[in-house]
């Protein structure tokens, strides 16, 4: 097995990226959309909470894409994957109708932070940028 551990490591890297970075590049053309959207989850500083999730999307995502900086990108992006489930999510606190819906949407965000730890955890692989500054 040992022998797929890079281009496996690859893969997660690339699939976890294509999850964060094309909401990034939405959240960018969206802006207004996305500031209306924290503000009305009660969240103080949308607009500074905005232009947080942008950095943490599309800078993580890319970092993690290129596999620089690889551990640190993925803990921050657990991070902020688990707080987003806990704001956003909350299937414990909605009407009857959206409980299966957000339900899905919170476990779903709780599984996406268990791969990035995964990365955290265990560094990008030989196929990254952090292997290759390390050599």
């Amino acid at each position: 097995m040992t022998h797929l551990q890079n281009p496996l490591a690859l893969a997660a890297r690339v699939l976890l990226s294509l999850l964060f970075l094309p909401e990034g590049i939405d959240k960018v053309s969206g802006f207004s959309n996305t500031v209306q959207f924290i503000a009305a989850a009660g969240l103080p500083f949308p607009e500074l909470g905005a232009v947080f999730a942008i950095v943490v999307e599309v800078g993580g995502s890319l970092a993690l894409l290129t596999g620089f900086q690889a551990r640190r990108a993925a803990l921050t992006m657990a991070v902020f994957t688990l707080a987003t489930g806990f704001l956003f999510h909350r299937f414990w606190a909605v009407p009857a109708a959206q409980v299966s819906v957000q339900h899905i949407m919170f476990f779903k965000n709780m599984a996406i932070a268990g791969g990035l730890l995964m990365v955290a955890a265990f560094g990008a692989g030989a196929w990254s940028m952090d292997a290759r500054r390390s050599a």
